[in-house]
């Protein structure tokens, strides 16, 4: 027997049941990485979405909760890095620390923005906007730089981690 479907007004709803039902959209997983006084930092998002091609803007959206926010509010260089299935290590680093950078290869780029090695693509971005989004601040960022590599994605479902399956 299938299920019923839940229906319920987020606003006034049990938060929890929202954010299963935002799981429900299959994302890619990224980690966006930037230059700090203290050093590189880098956490794991997967509020990503590119946003034009001419110009080359993406944005992402980082929670105003985040210990993390406040660099990122003010960076005005840093990275998207898109995350191969054979990454989860460096998802799973990213989203318990900051700073989990000597666990894997990275270089500087010419803003002092740290760049992790081998990534399936890295965008490299300057800010140029940024929007109230609730409890989340958009940053729209103009794309300097992209480096590319073949392979499969780390996607994230349900709370979960896994790959891509093409459909038949």
């Amino acid at each position: 027997m299938t299920a019923q479907p839940l229906s319920f007004d987020p606003a006034v709803g049990d938060t929890r049941a929202f954010r299963e039902a935002l799981g429900r959209f299959g994302t890619g997983v990224t980690i966006v990485t930037c230059a700090t006084p203290d050093g590189p930092l880098g956490i794991t998002a997967n509020s990503f979405a590119s946003v034009s091609l001419d110009p080359p803007l993406v944005l992402w959206a980082p929670a105003k909760s985040s210990s993390r926010y406040p660099f990122y509010a003010a960076a005005e260089h840093f990275a998207i890095h898109v995350i191969g299935a054979d990454q989860v290590d460096h998802c799973k680093g990213f989203a318990r620390t900051g700073d989990a950078f000597h666990a894997f290869e990275w270089r500087e780029n010419v803003h002092g923005v740290p760049l992790l090695t081998g990534c399936l693509a890295c965008f490299e971005c300057e800010k140029s906007a940024e929007h109230d989004g609730g409890d989340h601040t958009i940053i729209v960022a103009r794309v300097t730089r992209v480096t590319t590599r073949p392979g499969a994605p780390l996607l994230f479902y349900g709370g979960a981690f896994g790959g891509f399956v093409p459909a038949s």
